[in-house]
């Protein structure tokens, strides 16, 4: 699962937890700040740390599947951030900021010696521009540029969570079906669920396959599932066939 890392824990970073929570990222949140990184202000968070910014992005080092959203209280902690981040490995990474101030972080990281070309790579000023104004809807327009990148490496860029459950992954698609061949749902032995295989029917009969299959101990197996006549019969959009092959991990 892909880490997000909210550089800065205030009122952006916390509507942005909480969607990106919801978009099975592993959100790390890290600030300098008691009273803005704590347990209690960000539930949803994987992690939280509240140390100086380097020492927690030495902590926390990085790896190609990190996205970084530099979300903090000032133009120097967004450069150090951004200065560290831009060293490491990431998957993406975006500063907010009105233009002039990214200009001014920018123009100073390449005198620092950070090439154009890497610099041309951050995503500043962060997220898609639908005119959001509100914590709430920068953080909109942060996840959707989220999304973008993530659906922009194709479902076998993301790698499903380590531990025990059954591994559904689509082999195989025919016609309208939502997701495409390579993507996977982890289902856990208590039933609950890591990514999607397109939500609805397919993934609900999914599921408790999985979970007959964990319970009975046995082998994996495919199941072909077609919601051909079902879409027809509803009027929906979406149709067509899967396969999905079932592996159980229990160890």
């Amino acid at each position: 699962m892909e880490r997000l890392i909210l550089c800065g824990g205030g009122h952006v970073s916390l509507e942005l937890a909480h969607v990106a929570a919801r978009l099975e990222f592993e959100v790390t949140v890290i600030d300098d700040r008691p009273e803005f990184a704590n347990g209690a202000r960000f539930p949803m968070a994987h992690q939280v740390l509240c140390m100086p910014f380097a020492q927690a992005l030495d902590q926390l080092g990085s790896r190609d599947t990190d996205y970084f959203a530099i979300l903090t209280r000032g133009h120097a902690f967004d450069k150090q951030c951004l200065a560290q981040v831009l060293r490491g490995r990431y998957a993406y990474v975006g500063m907010i900021g009105s233009k002039i101030k990214v200009a001014t972080v920018r123009q100073a990281l390449l005198e620092e010696g950070f090439s154009r070309e890497m610099l041309d790579g951050v995503c500043a000023p962060i997220g898609l521009s639908i005119g959001g104004q509100t914590p709430a809807e920068i953080a909109v327009s942060i996840a959707a540029q989220l999304v973008q990148v993530r659906a922009g490496k194709g479902p076998g860029a993301v790698k499903p969570p380590e531990g025990p459950g059954v591994l559904c992954t689509i082999v195989e698609k025919h016609g309208s079906a939502p997701r495409g061949v390579g993507t996977w749902m982890l289902v856990a032995p208590d039933g609950s669920c890591a990514g999607t295989i397109g939500g609805g029917q397919v993934e609900y009969e999914a599921k408790l396959h999985a979970q007959a299959l964990w319970t009975a101990g046995g082998p994996g197996d495919t199941v072909e599932y077609d919601l051909s006549h079902a879409a027809a019969e509803l009027g929906m959009v979406c149709g067509g066939r899967v396969k999905v092959r079932f592996d159980p991990r229990r160890s």
